[in-house]
């Protein structure tokens, strides 16, 4: 898997997967945003990629999803690095013959065993640089 990010601005980028689909990466002050930022693009990836999850659990078990909704909620350290602490996900799942133990139970199998990135927020990191002349 690879992706490749490029400077729009100094607070702008754009992020290319080797597909050719593109985000854009926004860390300008709130007011002036069009786009997410790399700690709103990780929390809304997280709770995608359970939401996923939940959706072909539920559908497996022969169960009727209407509607899905993950609230987060998450508290940042105020100093560098100002990594998450914390992050709190409310699943609200519309559904006529879906039980709140069954959709705790797919929620918790999901991010123990199933969802990538809540597995990713644990791994090693590892750089290289180079630099080129202008």
């Amino acid at each position: 898997m690879k992706s490749t990010t490029r400077y729009i601005s100094d607070y702008v980028y754009e992020g290319t997967n080797e597909n050719g689909n593109t985000v854009r990466v926004d860390m300008r002050p709130n007011d002036e945003k069009d786009s997410q930022s790399p700690v709103e693009l990780l929390l809304t990836a997280l709770a995608s990629c359970v939401a996923v999850d939940i959706a072909l659990i539920v559908k497996k078990k022969r169960k009727t999803l209407v509607d899905l909704v993950i609230e987060t909620d998450a508290v940042r350290k105020e100093v560098n690095p100002k990594g998450l602490t914390d992050i709190h996900h409310k699943y609200i799942l519309t559904s006529p013959d879906v039980k709140s133990e069954e959709l705790q139970k797919i929620v918790q199998i999901t991010l123990d065993g199933y969802c990538s990135v809540a597995n990713t927020m644990k791994a090693n990191i590892t750089f290289e640089v180079e630099v080129k002349s202008a």
